[in-house]
């Protein structure tokens, strides 16, 4: 007989900083994942909406980033650079790093390990 298992649902939890009128930092801390790659979404596109165009995704607290998390990411992205502005992570996680080197992506994003580099970063690069 076989015993059912349980998987606990991937959880996200965000939270946000505007240290200015333009920067916003959005920490995410969990897994973004096809359950919680939604949220994350939206996290972006607010940020967005209210004028932010130097956003800083700390992803410090991120363990693990499915392929939907990846496309939030890369959709994320386009839509800042549309707004003319620019966007860094904050990552740490050797498993996260894998997945964008593996991807290819870690020369898409800019990616690096201190909040305070990430907002350097946005900063220069936004008028």
């Amino acid at each position: 007989m076989l015993t059912p298992v349980s998987f606990a649902e991937a959880e996200i939890e965000l939270t946000h900083e505007d240290p200015d009128d333009r920067t916003r930092v959005i920490v995410a801390t969990g897994e973004v994942h096809v359950s919680t790659a939604n949220a994350l979404s939206t996290a972006l596109a607010a940020a967005l909406d209210t004028g932010h165009t130097a956003i800083v995704l700390d992803l410090t607290g991120v363990g693990f980033i499915d392929s939907t998390g990846l496309s939030v990411l890369l959709n994320g992205l386009r839509r800042v650079t549309r707004a003319r502005g620019r966007l860094a992570l904050v990552c740490t996680s050797p498993t996260v790093l894998r997945l964008f080197a593996i991807t290819k992506l870690d020369t898409t994003f800019d990616i690096v390990s201190t909040r305070e580099t990430a907002l350097e970063r946005v900063h220069r690069a936004v008028v």
